[in-house]
């Protein structure tokens, strides 16, 4: 692995831990030598694992579409920054860029950017791990809905286990480390639907 790509919140969120849990996967990331891909921005957890990547002396590469970079929300300090035209252009950017994916708390964009290259695992579009970054029990009832989904047969059980749960960045990047694909047949027969 090269490069992570971090989805996380443009706010610091309520508990001081979510600080501290960005802070601890920038220490992890660059104890691994992996480089930081994230969505270029300088505020919230977005800044604040970039800042921190950056202080130990990591690479960081944001990715930014212009309409948000000309709200003065572009961090000026990376290693590379690029500028797309859209959202679009930005999340296809951010996937050929990295080599797995985690989401820290976050709001909506978060929440988007994890279903859908998680979706892009299930599908066979990529075969890259995916994970939460479980800080504080942030993920907790939504690991509990996953679970439901898989138990009333919406999401089959191997597709469940493509995402990573985690509370600490070590043991979830210790999982991607190991991380091997699965050949998952997404499709069912006519005779199984």
């Amino acid at each position: 692995m090269k490069n992570i790509c971090v989805y996380c919140g443009s706010s610091s969120g309520r508990l001081p831990a979510y600080a501290e849990g960005a802070r601890a996967l920038a220490r992890a990331l660059v104890a691994r030598d992996w480089g930081l891909v994230y969505g270029g921005a300088s505020i919230g957890l977005m800044g604040l694992v970039a800042d921190t990547v950056l202080q130990l002396g990591g690479r960081v590469v944001g990715v930014i579409p212009e309409a948000l970079a000309r709200k003065e929300v572009a961090h000026a300090g990376l290693t590379q920054l690029h500028v797309t035209q859209s959202m679009h252009e930005r999340k296809t950017l951010m996937a050929e860029l990295s080599d797995g994916f985690i989401a820290m708390p976050g709001g909506i964009g978060t929440f988007e950017e994890i279903f859908e290259i998680w979706t892009w695992a299930q599908l066979g579009i990529h075969a890259k791990p995916c994970g939460l970054l479980n800080v504080a029990g942030y993920y907790d009832a939504l690991t509990t809905f996953l679970d439901h989904a898989t138990h009333e047969q919406f999401m089959k059980p191997p597709h469940r286990s493509l995402l990573i749960v985690e509370p600490e960045p070590v043991a979830l990047l210790d999982r991607f480390d190991r991380f091997e694909p699965l050949q998952i047949q997404k499709w069912l027969a006519k005779s199984e639907s």
